[in-house]
């Protein structure tokens, strides 16, 4: 029954809509909401709408047939009728009322306290009611929008789970089109191709085996903002059954699903988001179109539906080199997911170059190995350059001891690796440049370019746990409201927890520090000549392999820290939200992964001091670069940090989901029980997959593998090659400034990485003042130690340093640093202004899409101009002699 002045004419609608059993028998035509209604809101129900709001705290209650049989239902995603279009599915899952009394009553068996466990399940029936009436009114309220509905059951003992299925009709269609400005066709035009690649190719008469032949390809239109008046100037509208495409439905649909009341306004009880945070429905999502599965290969490809032919062209590793269809992934998932996919792919083809640059780089390397002078000298030395202890109970070795490490340093030192870092610099910023073009044309081809958000609603967690409310100044409307002053206190709050999280990071740096010193001394100790020459690498590669569980570690426990501080926070918009919540990881992150390899980059080996006079940490000798020196240590970290955290993630990312899934299904099996055996309709096999959650960890591990073969490349040219291993087979908003940061970071850690880290500076400083073939520069490299110097076995050793004998800077130390710093001036200056000059040679909207552009707005204009062919001919017919005449006189003064 329904409680409400309308209760007479609202229960016939729900038992129509509602009904299991429904026989499809004519109803009145006023019967709105019926499947064969055409009208779009009644006078009666804006009467019954209006009174639901007026009495917030009147529950409805829905009467509906739960009768066993099992309907039968048409093939595709329709009402029972076969020609009502599903377009929103909502969820919910009731226990069953004796499972729900068994469960309580154990409970205040077992624990004994019967009056205790009797108001714990008062407080539940009560929160189950409450849910119930939340969820009565918001189907009233949908019915009231001019939605149509149609509710489904599955029964076990243990639970039930509703279905009740949505749709827009054309009216509904139609007016919220107009509202939310949806483009719509004007004229059909050749759908352009915009793979570069595809196109130099054909002007070269080459073939391309990433082109595929993808069937069903959408149309291209020039469109315009939709109006109803000016319906008949649209493509395809007496097709009112096909003229919006599936993703305008849905997104019409879930903008009333958010606008929908559920409870009192004065409360924000509003939108199906706060519904489903609430608990009052499980579920929210638009059905699939079809299976995914292709069983009769007879099928021609053009009758394939969307997704098997996104399946069969795209989601398949056997497609794993080929074009993505981004106006196919557009057309089934929607603009916000087709431009993270076409942004991947962009970066991903752009990966390609940097890989076989970076490729041919490393192998030079190994094939100029032999001419490598220093490697020579280290390796023919013999015991000519006795060394200090590494330790305070270690005993001198000799230089010759990390032959193999002086030979394998050179493929990551050497004058092609400060060549391709100069190159990864121009190539971060001129892949932005061009990702704005490429940008530019999806957004305008997928009708995005002119779309802005409107005034965005409170988040549902806002309004929810706001404590006021307030006229918004824009709108005007009454919503919850937070003090900026408070939330101001909260964010400078979450700031210093988000500092305290970083003094955290620091700590297990510090930690993976003194690990890798304990690791050394052991490795020396252990009397094995091949452990204590490889002491160093061994505890280098372990403390990185630690040093990534604790990356990992960190990064799982701050997200959920920075989500649940975010909440708190009290943001009113999903943007504002999202936006926080991205910076607050982001900068977290940043310090989490790059903390140790910037600490191996510019910190080890700098404050070592000398013998007798060595730098301490915590009672332990400061690190120094191993035998092959920084850079070798600094790509092992980013071998094993980068690659070790792609294998990670992939397998997560595979592995998880899949257990999800079936965890998911056996649950549904569980439901479904013995009932007859036919293929589940497709709500309920769309309500055993596992939600998707969204794009923003994929964006950040994206980013976070930017930096990685940005920042740091010089010392490790084939990161762009795994980078490119790992994306092959898969307006970005807020995370292009990111990446323009991290680009323009790039170039002056490059800068410093070359001067300070790399002995590329210090090997031309040397041929230019003594020998060209870089003769007696491992000799020039060693100072002597101290006269003062106190070890066990008191003899004179080498360090590697530019000192004299007393332990002061020599002058070719300071000519050295001055070179260094007037390398990084020029080596910026240079790189920026090339960008600065690529940035404006560049445009950031193709000359070919301002046309498009230009050609689309005169369209516009004349679509949607205001009868003026009508307007002329009018005056021409209404005109009198008297008319005729003063315009003639005007037209004589106009001559």
């Amino acid at each position: 029954m329904l409680r409400n002045k309308s209760s007479a004419l609202l229960m016939a609608d729900s038992d129509v809509l509602l009904d299991l059993d429904y026989t499809s028998e004519q109803h009145a035509s006023d019967c709105y909401g019926s499947l064969q209604n055409g009208g779009f809101m009644p006078p009666r129900f804006l009467a019954a709408a209006a009174a639901a709001d007026d009495e917030d705290d009147d529950p409805i209650y829905i009467d509906c047939d739960k009768g066993g049989r099992q309907p039968q239902h048409p093939g595709g995603n329709y009402f029972r009728d076969g020609r009502t279009k599903i377009d929103f599915v909502l969820v919910w899952e009731v226990r069953s009322r004796r499972k729900r009394r068994s469960r309580v009553r154990g409970r205040n068996e077992r624990a004994g306290q019967a009056e205790g466990g009797a108001e714990e399940a008062s407080r539940s029936e009560q929160r189950k009611a409450q849910m119930a009436r939340w969820r009565d009114k918001f189907v009233h309220n949908l019915q009231c929008a001019g939605l149509l509905l149609e509710k489904e059951e599955t029964v076990s003992e243990k639970k039930t789970i509703h279905y009740l299925k949505l749709s827009a009709p054309w009216d509904v269609l139609v007016y919220y089109a107009e509202e939310l400005s949806l483009r719509a066709p004007l004229q059909a035009q050749p759908n352009p191709d915009f793979n570069t690649s595809d196109q130099v190719l054909r002007k070269l008469c080459l073939p391309n085996i990433m082109a595929q032949s993808v069937p069903n390809k959408p149309v291209d239109y020039y469109t315009c903002a939709f109006r109803k008046s000016k319906m008949e100037k649209f493509l395809g509208c007496e097709d009112s059954d096909c003229y919006f495409t599936n993703t305008q439905r849905h997104r019409i649909v879930y903008e009333i699903l958010a606008r929908t009341v559920y409870g009192k306004r004065k409360r924000a009880e509003v939108g199906v988001a706060r519904l489903l945070n609430e608990g009052a429905y499980t579920a929210v999502f638009p059905l699939h179109e079809g299976t995914f599965e292709i069983t009769d290969h007879e099928i021609p490809p053009d009758q394939l539906n969307q997704r098997q032919v996104l399946f069969h062209y795209w989601a398949r590793w056997s497609k794993w080199y080929k074009y993505q269809p981004l106006d196919h992934i557009r057309e089934y998932f929607g603009e916000k997911i087709a431009i993270y996919f076409a942004w991947l792919g962009f970066y991903t083809a752009w990966l390609l170059p940097a890989a076989v640059v970076g490729t041919f780089v490393f192998v030079s390397g190994i094939m100029s190995m032999g001419s490598n002078t220093p490697a020579k000298d280290i390796c023919t030395s013999g015991g000519q350059y006795l060394m200090c202890p590494l330790c305070n109970t270690c005993s001198v070795w000799n230089v010759s001891d990390i032959c193999p490490m002086a030979k394998l340093g050179y493929l990551f030192d050497h004058p092609g690796t400060v060549f391709f870092s100069v190159f990864m610099s121009f190539w971060a910023v001129t892949f932005l440049e061009y990702w704005k073009r490429k940008n530019a044309t999806l957004a305008h081809h997928w009708d995005c370019m002119d779309f802005h958000e409107e005034e965005e609603r409170p988040r549902p967690e806002f309004a929810a746990m706001a404590p006021a409310m307030e006229h918004n100044p824009v709108t005007g409307v009454k919503e919850p409201y937070f003090p900026k002053k408070d939330r101001l206190s909260r964010m400078v709050t979450g700031s210093m927890v988000i500092v305290i999280m970083l003094c955290v990071v620091m700590i297990f740096l510090v930690t993976v520090i003194m690990y890798r010193g304990i690791v050394s001394v052991m490795m020396f100790h252990t009397g094995s000549s091949m452990l204590r020459t490889q002491a160093g690498n061994i505890a280098n590669i372990s403390s990185s392999i630690v040093n990534l569980a604790l990356i990992l570690l960190m990064g799982q426990v701050y997200t959920a820290l920075a989500e649940q501080l975010t909440k708190w926070e009290m943001h009113r918009t999903q943007t504002q939200y999202e936006d926080a919540f991205t910076f607050k990881v982001f900068v977290f992150q940043f310090v989490n992964f790059y903390s140790s390899p910037f600490y191996v980059a510019f910190f080890k080996g700098r404050f070592v001091g000398y013998p007798g006079h060595y730098g301490t940490l915590f009672g332990m000798r400061n690190e120094d670069c191993g035998p092959g020196g920084c850079l070798i240590e600094l790509a092992e970290q980013l071998f094993i940090i980068m690659v070790g955290k792609q294998l990670i993630n992939n397998i997560q990312e595979f592995v998880i989901p899949k257990v999800k899934a079936w965890r998911q299904r056996r649950a549904m099996a569980a439901v479904r029980g013995t009932q007859a055996p036919q293929k589940p309709p497709r709500w309920e096999e769309d309500y055993e997959l596992i939600e998707c959650e969204g794009l923003f960890e994929e964006y950040l591990e994206i980013v976070l593998q930017f930096g990685f073969i940005t920042i740091f490349v010089a010392a490790f040219p084939l990161a762009p090659l795994f980078a490119l291993l790992n994306n092959w087979a898969e307006n970005i908003g807020v995370w292009f400034n990111i990446l323009e940061a991290l680009s323009h970071l790039s170039v002056i850690v490059n800068a410093f990485l070359i001067a300070f880290t790399s002995d590329f500076l210090p090997r031309l400083l040397y041929q230019y003042k003594f020998h060209q073939d870089l003769t007696g520069y491992v000799n020039f490299t060693l100072a002597y130690s101290p006269p003062d110097y106190n070890h066990a076995d008191h003899i004179m050793c080498r360090y590697k340093a530019f000192r004299d004998s007393d332990g002061n800077y020599t002058l070719f130390y300071w000519e050295l640093l001055a070179i260094r710093l007037g390398f990084i001036i020029a080596f910026e200056h240079v790189v920026f202004f090339v960008l600065r000059a690529i940035d404006w040679m560049v445009p950031d909207v193709p000359v070919s899409l301002e046309l498009k552009m230009k050609r689309e707005r005169y369209l516009a204009k004349q679509a949607l101009a205001d009868n003026q062919e009508a307007l002329l001919v009018s005056r021409g017919s209404a005109s009198s002699p008297a008319s005729d005449a003063s315009a003639g006189h005007m037209s004589l003064r106009l001559q």
